[in-house]
């Protein structure tokens, strides 16, 4: 049965066939009968028999074979457009599926973020075999990597770990780690802050806050408060080797030292590279320095000089989840003083680090 579209279109057909014709045959007798007719030889002259087997021809032939011949028109139009497909679809589909595959430009002017991750997890699921754990992988490093605002490149930290040799009685024995981090970047951020905090909750919240807040927690076995600059404090701060001023608020139960990296570093169509130095404190029974990354890494180097302490050997522990292996290197014992290094030339996720270990009899 057809549709209404489809008969309201049947119908015109038929009037526009049935008009033509009498109007036609209408103009034929008009035209052959005005010579006969005294005082309209005039009209005579006109092309109306001309005009009349046209219109007559017309709606007897053209508009009226094309209402009787339609359906079967539209079954051969159908079954060659399915001829065409059917030879043609393979190379488009080829074409579709090489251009999502190799040029990642052409699928991001047609596709929204939401189509973005479906193509992402369900191609996934089909290399892993198993669409469930594709999502949920998939969405594990969409929060991690996709959703980070920035991107560290070639990230170097220095650490220098120094016994503190004024610890007072009543206090519990610290190391004093001085960490000199340089790092390249697009910065989304214009402002970083360092916060030394002696509450856990708050030291979460900031921690869980954005990659430009980073936070250190000052226990009461420590010995100082959080708002000691003893307990932390950073020295220096340096956007592609220019010196930034630092500004430095305490309050109660902890102290924030923050730095604006300036408009030109945000607009910088290329990366900046950021140079900074604090110092902090370690307890010494808690045996484990441990360095974390909040942000996607790419090339990782870790260098600690334990020469002013009185451990003989540190252990080094990695939380990179990867395919690739970090490489431990240590100064040779005929060498003055003691380093160890670590380095990783892919990337690091968030919440991954490198946390290293002395003796606790040390």
């Amino acid at each position: 049965m057809h549709d209404p579209l489809h008969r309201l279109y049947r119908t015109k057909l038929a009037l526009l066939a049935t008009t033509l014709f009498f109007v036609g045959l209408g103009l034929l007798i008009l035209g052959h009968w005005l010579p006969h007719i005294g005082g309209w030889q005039w009209i005579a002259n006109w092309p109306i028999v001309d005009i009349g087997s046209g219109l007559f021809t017309t709606g007897l032939l053209g508009v009226g074979l094309q209402y009787l011949d339609g359906e079967d028109s539209e079954l051969r139009d159908t079954a060659r457009l399915e001829r065409v497909l059917a030879t043609a679809t393979p190379a488009m589909r080829d074409a579709v599926i090489a251009g999502f595959a190799f040029e990642p430009v052409d699928i991001a002017r047609v596709a929204t973020p939401d189509t973005l991750d479906q193509i992402v997890a369900n191609g996934l699921g089909l290399r892993l075999g198993d669409q469930s754990f594709a999502e949920e992988l998939y969405g594990d490093i969409r929060k991690q990597a996709v959703e980070a605002p920035e991107r560290l490149e070639d990230v170097r930290v220095a650490v220098r770990l120094s016994m503190d040799r004024s610890t007072t009685d009543g206090r519990a024995p610290l190391l004093i780690a001085t960490m000199h981090w340089e790092v390249r970047l697009r910065p989304h951020f214009a402002t970083r802050r360092f916060s030394a905090v002696s509450s856990l909750t708050e030291y979460r919240d900031i921690a869980q806050d954005t990659a430009a807040n980073s936070a250190w927690f000052v226990g009461r076995r420590v010995g100082l408060l959080a708002t000691d600059r003893a307990a932390f404090e950073l020295l220096d701060f340096t956007v592609n080797g220019a010196s930034r001023t630092i500004r430095r608020a305490a309050r109660k139960g902890g102290q924030t030292y923050s730095v604006n990296l300036g408009q030109a570093a945000i607009d910088s169509p290329e990366p900046v590279t950021l140079d900074y130095t604090y110092r902090t404190v370690v307890p010494l029974f808690e045996n484990l320095l441990q360095l974390r990354v909040d942000q996607p890494t790419r090339g990782l180097s870790v260098t600690v000089d334990y020469s002013d302490t009185d451990f003989d050997h540190l252990n080094v522990l990695d939380f990179i989840a990867s395919s690739e292996r970090a490489r431990i290197s240590r100064s040779p014992g005929a060498a003055p003083g003691n380093t160890v290094s670590v380095e990783f030339n892919g990337w690091v996720m968030p919440r991954a680090g490198i946390a290293f270990v002395w003796p606790r009899n040390s």
